[in-house]
């Protein structure tokens, strides 16, 4: 039944897991018509299927959030605790609950309320955490970082998910801190020093969230919330300023000094070679920071602004020296673009000259623009830190495309003319060099800001080293421990011991728990597990190994 409420196709983690226990996906509509299908959604909670038998006659099945379902039973009342029962069980070994529940339609509509809901049952889901979960919150301990969950699941699960990710299971559900009734057993203690002490908070809702962060900021802790791509948005939110400076104010120059009208397929085209290259940083081998970060607002808007306009003057001024002057053919001995060696008169050359020169600015733009990602996305020098292979190519190829419509293409609907391989590596080298300033431009602006770029100038990183992994361990653990005083989770040199020891206490408490939950779990559960199996003469490696999805 909750295949058939599940999707076949297009399907979320649930419906997936749900169908797969089938030896077939397609029995899930096996013998039946299907009618209406309801998918999930937020307020309802609960996906439905309504559909016709082989003998003609209407169904619905529905499965979703356990608390939805049992509101449509008929039989709520005697049912009620038995399911309550089942759903806490399950929570207890850290599984999370999904209902059943069944009708017919005797008026044979779709829209139709249809008859009484019979409660059918529930299935558990395990849903695990990644695997390098336990790793990574491991070391954020070790960094004296404390980590606290904020789950939406019940308590139950929150506390089992901490004792297998080595955390503390000292959880408590968040309506009984934050909501409109405070529990009577946790009263004793001020909230926020609940909140300070806890491994985290079960059954939390988006202002609760608020709330705690709120609360550990006014006790002058730095709160740093994580997930999926974080390392990534702050290089997003700086090069998305920069370009957009960049586009507007350059081309705008363009426009007002010479009443140059670059082709609006071009910018498109821009737009869509940079999309494609910038989706890829989300596989980027982006250096994390190893303490809990913040949104620096100034930074991001001062350093996207300062880059924007330095390449947007960047352009004006290679305009300037191909449309105004013969510096390149004097130079590099390409085709001249310069305006005055043109006959006005001819309007053939004066559309071909301005095609070309379209071309190369399109190449120039383009080839910048998209190297601008490789500065944004590191801290330090851009050379020094190797970005990941699928941003690499991703770059590599839309500057190949980008190469040859200026160096080749004719067409007419842009606008653009070919200017050949000369002119190509004219404006790749001009590029290389206005690229080389980035870096100390970004430093600059962080230095007026903060007063602290120096560091990441002067950090001894190269490019190439004998050493294992570029020197990778070494660097990491000084930047790490560089990071820790800075935002006080360590004592620089010549602070007193006991502002030190004080820091580092909540950090410490964390870590303490999170290694007694992981002694009690040996004990009590792994450690039983283990010794039965070696007096059975089993196999540990397939048993720590099984993972269950429903």
């Amino acid at each position: 039944m909750a295949a058939r409420a599940s999707r076949l196709e297009n399907q979320d983690a649930i419906d997936f897991a749900i169908v797969a226990m089938l030896p077939d996906p397609k029995e899930a509509r096996a013998g039946i018509e299907e009618v209406h299908f309801l998918p999930f959604n937020p307020t309802d909670k609960r996906t439905a299927l309504t559909y016709l038998d082989d003998k003609g006659k209407m169904h619905r099945v529905s499965k979703g959030a356990p608390e939805q379902i049992l509101n449509l039973a008929a039989n709520k009342s005697e049912i009620e605790r038995k399911v309550h029962q089942v759903i806490d069980n399950f929570a207890e070994r850290g599984l999370r609950s999904l209902a059943v529940a069944y009708q017919e339609v005797p008026e044979g509509t779709k829209e139709s309320a249809g008859g009484p809901w019979q409660f059918i049952g529930l299935l558990p889901l395990f849903d695990p955490p990644r695997h390098d979960s336990a790793e990574t919150i491991r070391r954020a301990l070790d960094l004296g970082v404390s980590v606290k969950m904020i789950t939406g699941d019940q308590l139950a699960i929150g506390k089992e998910t901490g004792r297998r990710l080595g955390m503390g299971t000292n959880m408590y559900p968040s309506s009984s801190l934050l909501g409109d009734k405070i529990d009577s057993d946790i009263a004793v203690l001020p909230v926020d020093e609940l909140i300070e002490q806890a491994d985290g908070f079960a059954g939390v809702f988006p202002e609760h969230k608020y709330e705690i962060v709120k609360r550990l900021q006014a006790r002058k802790h730095i709160c740093g919330m994580t997930g999926d791509g974080v390392n990534d948005a702050p290089a997003l939110k700086i090069y998305a300023v920069s370009i957009t400076i960049r586009i507007v104010l350059g081309f705008l120059l363009l426009a007002c000094l010479w009443k140059f009208d670059f082709p609006p397929i071009m910018v498109l085209l821009i737009a869509i070679l940079n999309d494609g290259t910038i989706m890829t940083i989300s596989k980027d081998k982006v250096k994390p920071s190893p303490c809990p970060d913040s949104w620096k607002l100034a930074e991001i808007f001062a350093t996207g602004v300062v880059l924007g306009a330095y390449l947007a003057v960047t352009t004006v001024l290679f305009f300037w020296a191909a449309y105004q002057t013969d510096f390149f053919p004097r130079h590099f001995h390409v085709r001249t673009l310069n305006v005055h060696s043109i006959d006005k008169e001819d309007m053939d050359a004066v559309a071909r000259n301005t095609e070309m020169l379209a071309s190369a600015v399109y190449l120039q733009v383009s080839t910048i623009s998209q190297a601008l990602i490789f500065v944004t996305r590191s801290r330090g020098w851009s050379f020094t830190e190797r970005p990941g292979f699928l941003l690499m190519f991703a770059f590599v190829l839309a500057q190949l495309i980008a190469s040859l419509l200026s160096a080749l293409a004719i067409w007419e609907l842009a606008s653009i003319r070919g200017i050949g391989w000369g002119w190509t590596g004219v404006i790749w080298l001009y590029n290389i060099v206005i690229y080389m300033l980035l870096d100390p431009i970004k430093f600059a602006v962080r230095y007026g800001l903060s007063g602290r770029a120096w560091n990441l100038v002067t950090d001894k990183k190269v490019a190439f080293s004998n050493q294992k992994n570029f020197g990778k361990e070494a660097s990491q653990a000084a930047w790490a421990h560089e990071q820790r005083t800075l935002h006080g989770l360590e004592s620089a040199p010549g602070r007193e011991k006991a502002a030190s020891m004080e820091l580092g206490h909540m950090a410490e408490e964390a870590k303490r728990r999170a290694e007694i939950t992981r002694l009690r779990a040996v004990r009590t559960l792994k450690g039983k597990v283990e010794n039965a199996a070696i007096l059975k003469g089993l196999d540990l490696d397939n048993i720590n190994n099984q993972h269950y999805t429903v």
